[in-house]
Order: structure tokens, then C-alpha cells, then sequence
């Protein structure tokens, strides 16, 4: 890992001045040249090795920029001060947090084409992955019932283009210069309706601020007016991907049970499902 990190700091010539070690990458914030930098490499092959290359598919366009990339590593520019939106929601700001998510979206809403980039049918992969497993702590009844939700809404999705894919709270931050800009995509190929789930979910610190259907509602009705969306298919896919979510953090080794945030959403969404 550190061979990776120090052959970046050569090849792009950065002057390195603190460092930050995360689960999935290390960070190198410093200057190339007189330039205010941050170098993240990326420890594995997964979700975040293709980070540099999908941010550049939206130009700047509410992302933060990509100065240099390849796969595995990016250097980006530093943005200043660099907080995210999750103190928004915290100091009781939601509203203010779910418009500015709903602006972002708009505008990454042109990104370039992407080859080879994930589909969320492929996504949804991973509840037949859990139904075939032997560990069942989420019930099966429930793990299926967002599976033909989540496939249905595959089949019928309308027109898709490239998405974030995890853009929530903590991945979008202020910029001074440039505003509050999306950091950290995963890059997946869906219609936008999708786009708003990790948002639903998020903050994860507090589930008490999300998983209400009231909360719900008041943020769904938001981004159905800030950017046209069909409401119905967001609600279905927000509910389809929070058990996906939670069966993900089973496959990486967490613990999950009744507390989990992204099951507590699922089960304040579900009954919304058949009153709509």
C-alpha cells in the first residue's frame, strides 16, 4: 500500500504535509507545486477503485475536481473548509441539507458516458447472494420482498445515465469557492429515482432524524420538486436499497440486527408501500 502511496507522491510531484488512514484508502492532503492537493489511494480493488475516473465523467460538475487519476488513485483539489452536510441535518437544518443534495444532483445530471461502469441491476445482485447464504439475520420474507421490488423497478426504469451512486451527507462538503460539491462516488448506471436513496438513509449517526415517515415524506417531496422525479419509484427504491444496504454490511462483517439504520428506514417505508 505505501509503495502505491509513494510512487503517486513522485509521479505527481506532491509535498506532502499530514496524512489520514480510513478503512478503504489513505490520504495525503499537501501542495503540487503552489496547488492545494489531496492524494487518495485506494487499498483494494471495490467500489471506490474507479473513483478518479468517474468523477472525471462529470467534469467538475458539482464533483469535486480530478487534477490527475488512475486506477486506484486520484489527486483531486482541497476543498476548503471541508465540511460535510451531516452538521446541517445535526443542527436541525434538514430541509436546507435534502435541497442542496437535490441541487448536486442537478448538477451532475450530464455526465459523460462510462464504459464498463456497474449497473444497479448488478448491484442487486447481492440479495440473491444473502438468500443463498446460510446466515439469515435479516428475515428472508423481508430480503424478498425488496428483491421483487428492487427487480421490478429495474425492468421498468426510464431513461439512465451515469449516477453517484453513494451520495449522501458525508460525501457531499462545502467548498468556499465553488459551494457544496459531491466527494467519493461509486459510479453506477440507473435512472435518477435511484440517485436519492442513500440520502433517505443518511445521516447514519442519527436514524431517529430519518426513519420516521414523516421525515420520509417531507424529504421525497423535495427532491419530486427540485427535480421532477416520480416520487412512488423513489420511495420503492429507497426502501429496495436500504435491505440491500444492510446485506451488504453483513457480506463486509459487520453485525447487523433490529437497530441497524438502513433496516429501521426499510421498515418505516414498507408500510407507506401499500397505502400509496
Amino acid at each position: 500500500m505505501m509503495e502505491r502511496v509513494e510512487e503517486r507522491v513522485r509521479a505527481w510531484n506532491i509535498t506532502v504535509e499530514t496524512t489520514l488512514e480510513t478503512e478503504s484508502s489513505f490520504l495525503a492532503f499537501g501542495t503540487q507545486g503552489s496547488l492545494p492537493v489531496v492524494l487518495k489511494v485506494v487499498r483494494a480493488l471495490g467500489d471506490e477503485w474507479r473513483a478518479g475516473e468517474i468523477l472525471e465523467a462529470f467534469d467538475g460538475e458539482g464533483t469535486v475536481r480530478v487534477h490527475a487519476q488512475v486506477p486506484g488513485a486520484v489527486l483531486l483539489e482541497k476543498l476548503d473548509p471541508g465540511s460535510s452536510l451531516v452538521g446541517l441535518v445535526l443542527d436541525g437544518r434538514d430541509e436546507e441539507a435534502t435541497e442542496i443534495i437535490a441541487s448536486v444532483i442537478q448538477r451532475m445530471s450530464h455526465p459523460r458516458g462510462l464504459s464498463g461502469a456497474a449497473t444497479v441491476e448488478a448491484w442487486g445482485e447481492g440479495f440473491q447472494r444473502y438468500l443463498g447464504s446460510r446466515d439469515k439475520p435479516v428475515p428472508a420474507a423481508e430480503v424478498e420482498r425488496a428483491q421483487q421490488t428492487y427487480l421490478t423497478l429495474c425492468e421498468s426504469q426510464r431513461e439512465t445515465r451515469l449516477l453517484h451512486g453513494d451520495l449522501q451527507h458525508s460525501n457531499v462538503l462545502l467548498s468556499s469557492d465553488r459551494g457544496w460539491v459531491a466527494i467519493d462516488p461509486k459510479g453506477v448506471i440507473g435512472e435518477v429515482e435511484y440517485e436519492v436513496g442513500a440520502c433517505l438513509r443518511n445521516p447514519v449517526e442519527r436514524p431517529d432524524l430519518f426513519a420516521t415517515a414523516t421525515a420520509v415524506e417531507r424529504r421525497l417531496e423535495i427532491f419530486a420538486t427540485r427535480l421532477n422525479i416520480n416520487a412512488e419509484r423513489a420511495l420503492r427504491w429507497a426502501f429496495a436499497q436500504a435491505v440491500l444496504s444492510a446485506l451488504w454490511s453483513i457480506e463486509e462483517g459487520a453485525t447487523v440486527d433490529a437497530t441497524n439504520p438502513a433496516l429501521s428506514l426499510a421498515r418505516a417505508i414498507e408500510p407507506m408501500l401499500g397505502s400509496r
